[in-house]
């Protein structure tokens, strides 16, 4: 594991899913974000909360290519260890994430690097890129102990809508949610003037 943020002069933590809603550290300024060359995907299984071994289900995680609009987290210097701790409680128990120190461009214009968990593709939990329609069918059908696949991806969209972030891909995942619809194909006509057709996630 590569030991980045004691390095930082500044302590940032980039968050793309729940952390941008529930930090769980202390912060001292919240700014949003952008990070290039990753973008927001479900592309991790769930074998736990959202899923079991026989029937996994998916949560989020930072992929490569595209790009990621985010929040930024400045973490006073007091609070750097029991943070940097803490997060790696939180992210690190599976080993499907890798700490990782981004480049950032805040909505100010500032540039920052931030620490970030990215999803590490050879690990077996990484279900690689989904259309929207295969992940909704894998979602709809799985359930773990924090409850069902599909609530994951409706709170998450609408934590992402309520900070004024508009995520194309999983919007057109959860149209095929609420039309029962699990399939690879494009979604059908009467969808799509609502959740458009997949451009680079995070836009």
């Amino acid at each position: 594991m590569r030991l980045m943020a004691p390095d930082m002069d500044d302590f940032w933590v980039f968050g793309y899913g729940s952390l941008m809603w529930n930090p769980g550290f202390p912060f001292e300024s919240r700014v949003a974000g952008r990070t290039f060359g990753y973008r927001r995907a479900l592309c991790v299984r769930s074998f736990d909360h959202r899923g079991t071994p026989e029937n996994p289900g998916l949560v989020l995680g930072l992929d490569r290519g595209g790009s990621c609009r985010g929040v930024a987290f400045r973490v006073p210097p007091e609070h750097r260890e029991p943070t940097l701790a803490y997060l790696r409680e939180r992210e690190l128990f599976a080993s499907v994430y890798v700490e990782r120190h981004l480049p950032v461009t805040l909505a100010d214009g500032r540039r920052i690097g931030a620490l970030a968990y990215v999803v590490d593709r050879s690990h077996p939990q990484y279900a690689g890129a989904l259309a929207a329609g295969e992940a909704a069918g894998i979602v709809a059908n799985a359930q773990g102990k924090s409850g069902p696949n599909r609530d994951y991806v409706f709170n998450t969209l609408a934590h992402l809508q309520e900070m004024g972030i508009h995520d194309p891909w999983l919007e057109e995942l959860a149209g095929y949610l609420k039309a029962g619809l699990a399939t690879t194909a494009s979604p059908p006509s009467a969808l799509s003037g609502i959740y458009p057709s997949r451009p680079e996630i995070g836009k």
